[in-house]
């Protein structure tokens, strides 16, 4: 796995229309990327040794009241390279990353029974723009105690 460059970026976005479903970026995450680029050095893409695209990663800056936070997502993995643990490499590598960068917690929209084996849980009092179910809503501290206080609704970085 490595770091995303800018070379990375179609070749990203089109595994992406691969592995989720038309009009993904109606998504109200989408919303909160609009006009940001990825954090740099976190988002990842994991090619085999021929250099082909098997899995990305992206992680995007957002706010929660005054707390900065970083959104995860999305992440896939090729459908034919599925099961062979890319998703998981991904997760981990890049969480191990993101707390000497200064960040303190992280949050994302996803399956808890997922998300959870990562050190993700629900996050109750944290609210995504409409419509998100609020049981996809999860958090991990990347930091002690990083999430107590956070409330509120998640906005876009520079709003």
């Amino acid at each position: 796995m490595t770091p995303e460059v800018p070379a990375d970026h179609w070749e990203v976005e089109a595994l992406y229309d691969t592995c989720f479903a038309p009009g993904r970026e109606a998504l109200s995450s989408y919303r909160l990327r609009d006009g940001v680029p990825p954090v740099a050095g976190l988002s990842h893409v994991a090619r085999d040794s021929a250099g082909i695209l098997a899995g990305a990663i992206r992680y995007w800056p957002v706010r929660i009241g005054a707390a900065n936070a970083l959104l995860l997502g999305p992440v896939a993995v090729h459908p034919t390279r599925q099961g062979e643990g890319l998703g998981a490499g991904l997760i981990e590598t890049s969480l191990e990353q993101a707390a000497p960068l200064g960040w303190e917690r992280v949050m994302l929209v996803g399956d808890a029974p997922y998300y959870n084996r990562f050190g993700f849980t629900l996050l109750q009092d944290v609210e995504m723009p409409p419509p998100t179910n609020p049981a996809r809503i999860l958090g991990r501290a990347l930091a002690e105690g990083a999430w107590a206080g956070v409330t509120g609704k998640v906005r876009r970085w520079h709003d």
